[in-house]
């Protein structure tokens, strides 16, 4: 039974614990997250939750990372539908109750192994300052942070819930039922196979009372053979849920790596940096540069061998001492739970911070036994405020440097930064800082890490797909082509580098061309969710219902929810036709109200420029709509037209003060405005050329128009501008206005083939004297 006294010091760590991680709650997706939570849609409906544990696909849009975790899968869709969208405050509060459960737990354990090797009054205590140093461990902060890595913490309480159950329940021992725990923990993450072995280990040391010298004395088979068949029924079933997560994993899994050889022979020398990590944790990060080691003669491998025997013939010392035990099981534990990630299975990265996660719960125990064994033995000598105060710096240091690492992990451009800092030769590391930067809009400065990313990774198809989306919204299109196919050739295994240079094809109206490298992209990751998108909006632009309707249908099988796919499905039934039926029908008998309601309709349907262009029509019949203008503000705002739909919205609350519906409009623009870290409301000139794309789309060749001379103005020199007024104009039938845009576009840009087609087609229009269709 916990005394009192104790029970007030679990709750001092748990709220330590709680202030030295409160700047974290905040901390963004990261890295993983990605292709295992945002674009995954999986997790976005828990009707979905059979589904996890029979198709291991289910983790991932990315075949090569689709393992089976069926039930980290599980807890991330309880999360989503807790929060209601993906509010990573909501994911990171979960991932941390999980980790307080799990120092509660080690409390007790240790607690139990220290009373069991020698009954010392500050037994609880040391329990306590072991879990506390562990809990605010600043290399626990990668896994605490890192929202995915939550498998890492779940196996890990599960494996400990395993260890309550087997130590303080008889019943639970007796009947297995702890094992039930470990197949929770499995189904979380393979390395909680682990604790069969270090079943075996507790019962030998703390039941048995035996040590490792003893195991291989003749004279103590009889009880060594006890101890086998006390673990047996764990070993059976951890080998057999290893086979089940074996059998049940997509063969298209890939760990990665490809030298299991020269994987093996680096390892060494990464245990002897997780055991330095462990004391001086100053060289943390979320991607590091490590290679692997080109043979057996680098000293960095003799280094990591030799500190390999030496823990071994420490372990072996420590367990022949019923005293120093915990120090002995502490080494076996950080060892044994390191065999998952650092012996003969090649893994894509050699070293991985999070890996040290369930490997610290041995060192930080028989550390903290042995330095407490250190001073009950020189008591006299040290001072008990001493003791107490060398704890206290101690604590306060790590728990310092978690903050700073928590403050690293806030968002993707203080991450990998970080980074770029601490593993300089890491591409991959350059590439996703470069892609923080792009999203801010930087691009000079993501374009200067994404060439460092170039040296350090020539093969590395993400780079060239990012250099293409760099140099796209620079206007260099030809180049960005270029980069585009360079991405699509190196990592056509991958959805991404197929859906970004589809998209942007699809921008210059070259359907033809992306329509199958969006099928590719789908047959890459049925359940990447964006390329799906695209392609319906091309099908939908084209009139191809019935492959319209096919693909909602098939996204909407595993996203019962994606509201694109639902409005696309509206689409194909024909509903945007009978909203243009509506309108033409509303000519005859026109009124401002079923304008209004007509462009309502339209909004719904997502179809904004139509729904801007009614309320237009409700305003020519009632200059003074209020509803009108706010159903323009919000379709502006949905087109982050932000200027106008302020103005709209204003316009609407001046013509009727209390228009609650506009004032939360406005809001949401301001909003919007505000989380984008938009400084000015006015479009760039690659926005207006989207825009222009999305009216022609519409059918809207005026709108579209005025959106690509708002371009010219922004940036004269824009040849796809010219482009897309040269199509507006064919389909208006202003053959001269055409050719008039197209030649000023090629003179800018000799090689626009796409330019060079309309053209043709407006020297074809104007001799033939047609008309638009």
């Amino acid at each position: 039974m916990i005394k009192r006294p104790l029970r007030t010091g679990i709750g001092i760590m748990m709220l330590i614990t709680l202030l030295v991680y409160a700047n974290h709650f905040n901390n963004a997706f990261h890295f993983d997250d990605f292709h295992t939570i945002i674009n995954n849609a999986n997790i976005r409906s828990l009707k979905n939750i059979p589904r996890f544990f029979t198709d291991g696909s289910t983790s991932s849009v990315l075949p090569q990372n689709q393992a089976y975790r069926p039930v980290v899968v599980t807890s991330l869709a309880i999360d989503y539908w807790f929060a209601g969208d993906y509010y990573a405050a909501w994911f990171q509060a979960s991932t941390f109750m999980f980790f307080l459960l799990q120092g509660l737990m080690l409390v007790f354990l240790f607690k139990k192994i220290f009373d069991d090797t020698f009954k010392l009054s500050p037994n609880g205590w040391l329990a306590l300052i072991a879990v506390t140093w562990y809990m605010v461990h600043p290399v626990n902060a990668e896994t605490v942070n890192y929202i995915i890595a939550r498998t890492d913490v779940l196996s890990t309480v599960f494996v400990l819930l395993g260890f309550m159950l087997y130590i303080f329940s008889p019943f639970c021992r007796k009947t297995y039922l702890y094992l039930l725990a470990i197949g929770v923990g499995v189904l979380c993450k393979t390395t909680a196979v682990m604790f069969a072995p270090l079943l075996f280990f507790y019962i030998l040391f703390f039941e048995a009372r035996l040590s490792l010298p003893d195991v291989f004395r003749p004279a103590n088979l009889k009880q060594v053979w006890n101890v086998l068949l006390k673990t047996l029924p764990a070993l059976i079933f951890c080998a057999f849920m290893f086979w089940l997560t074996d059998r049940m994993t997509p063969k298209t899994w890939e760990p990665g790596g490809t030298k299991p050889l020269d994987y093996l022979i680096t390892q060494p020398f990464v245990i002897l940096h997780y055991f330095c990590e462990f004391f001086v944790p100053t060289s943390l990060s979320a991607d590091t540069d490590w290679k692997l080691l080109p043979s057996v003669w680098d000293i960095r491998f003799f280094a990591g061998c030799v500190f390999i025997l030496a823990m071994i013939v420490a372990a072996f010392y420590t367990s022949k001492k019923k005293r120093l035990r915990p120090v002995s099981f502490g080494i076996n534990w950080f060892f044994l739970t390191l065999v998952p990630t650092s012996s003969i299975i090649p893994l894509g990265e050699v070293l991985n911070d999070h890996r040290m996660y369930f490997p610290f719960i041995g060192l930080v125990m028989g550390v903290t036994w042995a330095l407490g064994l250190v001073w009950v033995r020189y008591s006299a000598f040290v001072k008990k405020e001493a003791v107490i105060g060398f704890v206290t710096v101690l604590l306060v240091a790590y728990a310092y440097g978690t903050w700073q690492r928590n403050i690293v992990w806030h968002t993707e451009e203080s991450l990998w930064h970080d980074v770029t800092v601490k593993s300089p030769r890491n591409g991959r590391g350059m590439m996703n800082y470069a892609l923080a930067e792009l999203d801010l809009g930087n691009y000079d400065i993501a374009e200067i890490y994404l060439k460092k990313a170039e040296k350090l990774t020539p093969d590395y198809s993400f780079v060239y797909t990012n250099l293409g989306i760099v140099e796209e919204q620079k206007g260099n299109m030809t180049l960005a082509e270029n980069y585009y196919k360079a991405g699509v050739k190196l990592g056509s295994r991958f959805p991404d580098p197929l859906y970004f240079y589809a998209r942007f094809l699809t921008k210059q109206m070259r359907y033809a061309e992306a329509i199958p490298l969006l099928n590719a992209s789908i047959k890459v990751s049925p359940l990447y969710v964006a390329p799906r998108v695209l392609l319906m909006n091309i099908y939908s632009i084209k009139g191809d219902w019935d492959k319209l309707e096919l693909l909602c249908r098939q996204t909407l099988s595993f996203s019962p929810q994606n509201t694109d796919a639902l409005k696309y499905l509206v689409i194909a039934g024909k509903k945007q036709n009978a909203l243009d039926l509506q309108a033409d029908k509303i000519k005859v008998d026109p009124s401002p109200e079923k304008y209004a309601d007509l462009s309502l309709l339209n909004y719904q349907a997502g179809r904004y420029p139509q729904c801007i262009a009614m309320a237009q029509e409700a305003l020519k019949l009632k200059p003074g709509f209020a509803e009108a203008y706010n159903n323009m503000g919000a379709a502006y705002t949905k087109l982050h037209q932000y200027n106008e739909a302020i103005d709209a919205l204003k316009q609407a609350l001046k013509l009727a003060p209390g228009f609650v519906l506009a004032q939360n409009n406005l809001v949401l623009a301001e909003e919007e405005i505000e989380a984008r870290g938009i400084k000015t409301t006015k479009l760039t000139a690659a926005d207006y050329i989207d825009l222009s794309l999305y009216y022609f789309n519409n059918k809207l060749y005026n709108e579209c128009i005025k959106a690509c001379k708002y371009a010219l103005m922004l940036r004269p020199g824009y040849d796809i501008a010219y482009n897309n007024m040269c199509a507006a104009y064919n389909k208006l039938g202003q053959w001269d206005l055409a050719i008039v845009a197209a030649k000023k576009g090629l003179q800018l840009n000799s090689n626009n083939q796409v330019l060079k087609n309309n053209l043709a087609q407006s020297i074809s229009g104007k001799n033939a004297g047609r008309k638009s269709n």
